[in-house]
């Protein structure tokens, strides 16, 4: 007797994790492969979330007086070769212009022609290109701060690719800074890192863990790496957002000085910072159940969608006069300060094929309006964090007083339900034994059984660090930033360890 329950999404989370993701993209026409390997189209539905996103943390940037900016896609390969560190970190990954010309050959068939003078990359990050800028754009103190953000693509060549989560083109915002001292440029890199945080957990509804990355993940050329960490459901981190505190080193490598009060010249103090289109890939791992995609509504392109189903043409008109009426009350209303957002799915379609795409897209709430409902004066209200069956029918004018409260009661359970997650997948772990169990334990099929956050001390080796990456695919996460994380023992040498850092597997 097959007991298996039916979901939308097959396999569900716990048969097969990486192929339920893959499927959730697809079942919520979010995105999909192009034809070039690792470069993903983005489909309206997954290009709206991402718009979403940009809105609200553009706003946010903005606020703090950072100003934006757009610069080329293609950066001369000698401003990379001005930071050495910076350009063996990326150098794998640059894609390479090298022809500025397509002719045709004795074959018929296109080829390049005209080599360029000098081969030219496509944007992998834009620290080299922006710090030539900076050293024409700041000569003086009284240019100081130098506050700039641009939204854009980048390009890095990725051999595993998986959509929103690796691709080898994404979408990104990516913040630079210049300051007079250290202490200024230190306190902007921590002072963002802290603004990701709040807009990861009011906005995306997603509890993150916050500290610095060990030298061996550090970003190439920076002094220190801030980062964001959150835990989805399979147990993996993802690294969400970075902030980088680059000291001087692109400053002396790109010659960016100014005269300080003094009348003395120094070079001036960078930070760059950013997030990307992984959020998206985020916010499925994080959110998502197996009907699809669960979204929070701060950032769901759609908060409401009206499901008016009527099986004759004589119950169309009375229908959609109740459906027209109720959409205009709602635009009148609002959430997290903006007016909610509500669509009407006016197609000709079975009521359940409509139903079903946007559980899988993920929309806060569903609303059913039919004939029965018209004569009974009631609305079936339906929220995507809950149930698929379950529902709730209530007058048009209760439910209009109660929606603002409803959206802001999703984006609390949303929120809770990932944090309880958090919690129940962090571990503080002090032997050797047990930390191997909590990440190498397997079922018979070869299925992961434990994982997630584990804190443990370390005694700030590459050596250990390697070895540990080797028997069990774990990395440092982040060294945390706990006033209680006090001097220990590493479990794994027997040698000092200045405190606990942050292990998990990760995308």
């Amino acid at each position: 007797m097959n007991l298996r329950k039916e979901f939308a999404i097959s396999p569900t989370r716990n048969e097969d994790f990486p192929e339920w993701y893959q499927q959730v993209v697809t079942a919520a026409e979010l995105a999909e492969n192009s034809e070039v390997r690792g470069c993903m189209i983005i489909k309206p539905w997954g290009y709206a979330l991402w718009e979403r996103i940009q809105k609200e943390l553009d706003q946010r940037i903005k606020a703090t007086g950072h100003k934006n900016v757009y610069f080329p896609l293609f950066i001369p390969l000698e401003y990379l070769q001005r930071e050495a560190e910076h350009v063996e970190g990326f150098a794998k990954e640059c894609a390479v212009v090298t022809h500025h010309r397509l002719e045709k050959g004795p074959d018929g068939k296109l080829h390049p022609a005209s080599p360029l003078t000098e081969p030219l990359v496509i944007r992998p990050t834009s620290e080299t290109i922006i710090g030539a800028a900076f050293s024409r754009w700041i000569q003086s103190y009284r240019d100081l701060p130098l506050l700039i953000n641009q939204w854009a693509n980048v390009v890095r060549w990725e051999m595993r690719p998986r959509l929103f989560l690796r691709t080898t083109e994404f979408l990104w915002q990516e913040g630079h800074t210049a300051h007079a001292t250290k202490e200024e440029a230190k306190e902007e890199a921590l002072f963002i890192l802290k603004l990701y945080e709040e807009f990861m957990r009011a906005f995306l509804a997603l509890p993150v863990i916050t500290g610095e990355k060990p030298e061996s993940e550090r970003f190439p050329g920076a002094d220190n790496t801030f980062t964001l960490e959150a835990l989805v459901q399979d147990r993996k981190a993802v690294q969400v957002g970075t902030s980088h505190f680059l000291g001087q080193n692109f400053s002396k490598a790109n010659n960016i000085r100014f005269l300080d009060s003094q009348g003395k010249m120094e070079f001036a103090w960078t930070s760059s910072w950013g997030v990307s289109t992984r959020l998206i890939g985020t916010l499925i791992m994080a959110h998502g159940d197996d009907n699809g995609l669960v979204l929070p509504p701060t950032v769901s392109p759609i908060q409401v969608i009206i499901l008016p189903l009527f099986k004759k043409e004589e119950e169309k008109t009375k229908v959609l006069d109740v459906v027209n009426f109720l959409a205009e009350e709602i635009k009148k209303l609002s959430f997290a300060a903006e007016p909610i957002r509500v669509e009407i799915d006016k197609r000709e379609i079975g009521g359940g094929v409509k139903s079903w795409e946007w559980i899988k897209k993920g929309v806060p709430l569903r609303i059913e309006i039919g004939s029965q409902e018209v004569s009974s004066g009631l609305i079936t209200v339906k929220r995507r964090d809950k149930g698929v069956k379950e529902k709730e029918q209530l007058p048009a004018h209760v439910f209009l007083e109660k929606l603002p409260q409803l959206l802001s009661e999703i984006q609390k359970a949303i929120y809770s339900r990932a944090e309880n997650f958090l919690k129940q997948n962090t571990r503080l772990i002090d032997t050797k034994e047990e930390f191997y169990e909590f990440f190498a334990s397997k079922d018979s099929k070869g299925n992961e059984l434990s994982g997630g956050f584990a804190y443990a001390h370390w005694d700030g080796s590459r050596e250990t660090e390697e070895k540990l990456k080797e028997d069990l695919k774990i990395t440092i996460r982040c060294i945390p930033w706990d006033p209680q994380n006090t001097p220990g023992i590493c479990p794994f040498s027997g040698r000092p360890s200045k405190g606990r850092v942050l292990f998990a597997k990760a995308y």
